[in-house]
Order: structure tokens, then C-alpha cells, then sequence
């Protein structure tokens, strides 16, 4: 073997990733990932109720109320699995008129099997689509979407810079990028409940609840790990965003970014 050949392979087999507080090898993270989400399927909405007080919906909702869908647009939903955010998109377009579509992207077969199934419920046949891969891959071509969401999904990517980097190349100009995702709390009396809570109660919760109380300490832990809200933008802006902004919601327990490709 030749030494650059043999330092290329080694640098790659030494490659880790956060896993929760865990480091693991990077190639291995996002079957660990599909996992979590594979087994936390059958209850993840009512979990993310219970977890907090319902008060998601508000802040997906404030996803929607930002991006403000036109009619005729199409929609990209990163790790949006269950569908909650596409349905919504598809929703609002309607009220102006109809005519936009959308597409989930989800690693988690196990996942987008419940939005396919609340997809039908509600009548949507032709509008949505449900397609399986990862954000630092994404199965479409370039200029492809009019807009693209991720609720709570970014942290759970292997490679944060390669998904922006493939979220621009899917957007058109002009398109539009929200990113909704917990960010660190900086009140300290505040972060201190807020750590208590996540983690003596939510990985209790999702013992009783779901059966997994060990994958809602990961995604309690995941949290942890992610960046604070001006680092995830200056990120953005680094993969080639423009007009990036973004709002704290509740407190600063979550942030909601908004970018554009220009």
C-alpha cells in the first residue's frame, strides 16, 4: 500500500462524531441515529407532546407562520418523518389556493411509515411524497425546491457542514431555508430546571411511555451538544446562506433560523 494511500484510510477509520455525550466512529453514527428513531416511532408525537407541555406545536407553527407558503411552491422536509411539517406547508398553501407539493426526506423508514399513514387519512395523495435518505445526501438535483425545513433534525446529522452545503444546492435561488432546533439556555437559573427536567424526567418519560428511555437520554444528550443559535448561523452563512437570521422561542430553549440562497 502506498503511505499516502495508508494515511488517507487511517484518517478516515479515526474520524468520530458525537453521539449524545458519546464519541463513536463517524461512519457508524447514522445507523445508531436511524435506530433511535426507528424504535422511538410508534410514540414520537406523543412524546413530543408530553416532553413539552405540547408547547412544539407552537413553535412548528411559528415555522409555518415565517416561512409564509406561496401557492405552486415545493417544499423539501429534512428528517420530517412523521410529516407534521410538510402537512402543515401543504395546509397553508391551500388556503392561498393550492398548487404546492412536498417531499420528506427521513432516514427512518419506520417513521415516515406513520406520516404515509396520516398522509392518507387526510386525503393527501398527490401533493407529498415520502423519500428515504440523509441530509448530507440528498436524492434530488439541484435547484430542485422552492423552500427547505428541519425540525429537530439537524443535530442528529453526522456532518452539519456537508448537510448545509447539500440544502443549498437543493434550494433554487431565490429559495428559502428554516431550521427549527433546541439551542443552550443562557439564564442560569432557567438551564439549571431545564437540565433537571431533561434529565431525570424525559428519559423516565420515555421509559413509561415509549419503552426507550435510554433513546430520549441520546436525544436529551444531542441537545447538549448542538451549537448555540449565532454559531449555527454563522455556519449557515459559511455554506454559502444570505440574509441569515434567527429567533430565540420560549425563553431560549429553542431557535428558529431563516436563510436564503441568493
Amino acid at each position: 500500500m502506498e503511505p499516502d494511500a495508508r494515511k488517507s484510510r487511517q484518517t478516515g477509520a479515526e474520524r468520530t462524531a458525537d453521539f449524545g455525550f458519546r464519541r463513536v466512529p463517524a461512519g457508524e453514527k447514522s445507523s445508531l441515529v436511524r435506530a433511535v428513531f426507528d424504535g422511538v416511532a410508534p410514540h414520537y408525537d406523543l412524546m413530543n407532546d408530553l416532553m413539552s407541555f405540547g408547547v412544539h406545536r407552537l413553535w412548528r407553527q411559528a415555522l409555518i407562520d415565517w416561512l409564509n407558503p406561496r401557492t405552486c411552491s415545493r417544499l423539501l422536509d429534512l428528517a420530517g418523518g412523521t410529516g407534521d411539517i410538510a402537512l402543515r406547508f401543504l395546509a397553508r398553501a391551500a388556503k392561498k389556493g393550492g398548487g404546492a407539493s412536498a417531499v420528506v426526506c427521513d432516514p427512518s423508514e419506520a417513521m415516515m411509515r406513520i406520516g404515509e399513514a396520516r398522509a392518507i387519512d387526510r386525503g393527501i395523495l398527490q401533493e407529498l411524497r415520502f423519500v428515504c435518505g440523509a441530509a448530507e445526501s440528498i436524492p434530488a438535483g439541484p435547484r430542485s425546491f422552492d423552500a427547505c425545513t428541519i425540525a429537530f433534525g439537524l443535530r442528529n446529522v453526522t456532518d452539519r457542514a456537508q448537510a448545509l452545503s447539500e440544502i443549498w444546492r437543493v434550494l433554487k435561488p431565490g429559495g428559502r431555508f428554516l431550521c427549527l432546533e433546541f439551542t443552550p439556555v443562557d439564564t442560569p437559573l432557567l438551564a439549571a430546571l431545564y437540565d433537571r427536567y431533561s434529565f431525570s424526567v424525559v428519559p423516565k418519560l420515555g421509559q413509561v411511555v415509549a419503552g426507550r428511555g435510554e433513546d430520549y437520554r441520546y436525544l436529551v444528550e444531542s441537545i447538549r451538544r448542538f451549537p448555540d443559535a449565532q454559531s449555527l448561523a454563522v455556519a449557515m452563512r459559511q455554506a454559502g446562506f444570505a440574509r441569515v437570521q434567527y429567533r430565540l422561542l420560549s425563553a431560549g430553549i429553542a431557535a428558529l433560523h431563516s436563510a436564503w440562497r441568493i
